[in-house]
């Protein structure tokens, strides 16, 4: 059996329900990045209902259901958590599971039963969204709200495509349409175009590979969200952008290659985010639940975890697999 560290007095410790499964949850459990910390028990999009909180915890009470994202702990006194901007924390924030809290315990993840959290990493779930689609919102979807806001996709008329149609793309495409954009889902795979507009409601597809619609696409774009974990070349998608435009990255390839040339011909700039801080998760939390925003999902028990892994490995999932804690520990 394994514990959490020792509940202190701003702890809140809750009943996990859910879980949902990123691509992060395969780089730990087979130690791709070479310093996972066996064992390890991963999972960062944790959903559940608080049952006992420190005698200093003031914002939840029992009862109340909470999660967290992908980090648990942070230094608290720098220029970005006084903003609870905190997974830009100068000091390097405490990841969820696999990384050693201030205090020398390493922290477990949601493939588990309970979860103990220092409340400011808490965040409250509203009641409009279920459990099982709030999690996947912790990461996938605070991963592509939190840079959207912040450079101004949020006014409505922009132009935006996303590349890659998977957990954060999928969520990408649902936000930029509530935000009033014109939406372009860009793919390498044609078989995705049904489900990219009559799914999700883009309002155009295009095959990349395909010359011709590519060059009907040319400087039509005032924004590009690159979700796609792959090696690529950004080249052909910087044609796509209007003057002035921005290539959001998401995603996390090993390599990206481009002509700078094609950057400073039409004030073109790249730029990078990952995640968000509590405040921006509290507020795209409010957002989904006011606007209907929620992830597709495939829910799964724990005991068929190894073979979503698999899958995910293979991008064989629509979009997000979450694991049903609460449900799996009923089962034979």
């Amino acid at each position: 059996m394994i514990f959490h560290r020792t509940p202190g007095p701003f702890d809140v410790s809750y009943r996990i329900t859910h879980c949902g499964v990123c691509y992060a949850d395969v780089l730990w459990s087979r130690n791709m990045l070479g310093h996972t910390k066996y064992p390890v028990v991963p999972g960062h999009e944790v959903v559940g209902i608080v049952t006992a909180v420190g005698a200093e915890v003031s914002r939840f009470k029992v009862g109340d259901r909470v999660g967290n994202g992908a980090f648990v702990n942070s230094c608290r006194h720098c220029e970005f958590c006084e903003k609870r901007m905190e997974n830009n924390c100068t000091e390097g924030c405490v990841l969820t599971y696999d990384a050693i809290d201030h205090d020398g315990s390493i922290t477990r993840g949601g493939f588990s039963t309970h979860m103990l959290v220092h409340e400011r990493y808490c965040v409250k779930i509203p009641d409009a969204l279920l459990p099982e689609l709030a999690g996947p919102l912790l990461c996938a979807g605070i991963v592509v709200y939190s840079p959207m806001v912040r450079h101004g996709m949020n006014k409505t008329g922009k132009s935006i495509g996303i590349i890659g149609l998977g957990g954060s793309g999928h969520l990408a495409v649902k936000f930029a349409k509530s935000f009033g954009a014109t939406v372009t889902v860009l793919s390498t795979s044609p078989s995705k175009k049904d489900e990219a507009l009559g799914v999700l409601g883009a309002h155009r597809f295009i095959v990349t590979s395909n010359k011709e619609e590519m060059e009907i696409a040319a400087k039509s774009l005032d924004y590009i969200i690159d979700t796609a974990s792959g090696d690529h070349t950004l080249d052909p998608y910087l044609a796509l952008l209007k003057t002035g435009g921005m290539l959001l990255l998401i995603g996390a390839p090993r390599e990206l290659k481009f002509s700078p040339a094609n950057l400073f011909l039409g004030m073109k700039s790249i730029v990078g985010s990952v995640g968000g801080g509590t405040k921006e998760m509290e507020e795209m939390l409010d957002y989904c639940a006011n606007h209907g925003i929620a992830p597709i999902i495939e829910l799964i028990p724990i005991q068929y975890i190894n073979e979503a892994l698999n899958r995910l490995s293979n991008n064989d999932v629509r979009y997000r697999f979450v694991v049903d804690i609460e449900g799996s520990l009923h089962m034979e």
